[in-house]
């Protein structure tokens, strides 16, 4: 008799329109997960998925897809964020007279690691993971 080796669930993605209620409703769907997973502090998590998602709002095209699982290998959370837009997120070099522009910087400095990657279908996924 063989066991059966089960692949990890990965939960159901989000998916939302366009729009300034986007960043929120991303929030709202990062802490439901953490907080099925038993970790109490989001903070960091909700700062990086708004910004992740507000970019995509503001930057971005089409329809915005957001995942929240935990990477295989380490058990690290990671956030991925997809839109069909071509433009690739950049840090800008930091200018205090700019009144935006910072976001990426700062999320930059609360994760593990991020980055782009392009889809084959096009458009991007901007992913975080953290600490």
């Amino acid at each position: 008799m063989s066991a059966t080796v089960l692949a990890p669930e990965v939960p159901p993605p989000l998916v939302l329109e366009p729009t300034d209620q986007a960043p929120g409703l991303a929030r709202r769907f990062l802490a439901e997960r953490f907080a099925e997973w038993g970790v109490e502090d989001d903070y960091v998590g909700r700062v990086v998925v708004c910004e992740l998602v507000t970019n995509s709002y503001l930057h971005g095209e089409g329809q915005i897809v957001v995942r929240v699982f935990r990477d295989e290998r380490d058990g690290r959370p990671v956030v991925e964020v997809w839109d069909a837009g071509e433009g690739r997120p950049e840090i800008q070099p930091e200018n205090c007279a700019d009144v935006s522009g910072r976001g990426l910087l700062l999320m930059a400095e609360l994760v593990h690691d991020w980055g782009v990657r392009p889809l084959n279908e096009g458009g991007k996924v901007t992913w975080a993971k953290f600490h």
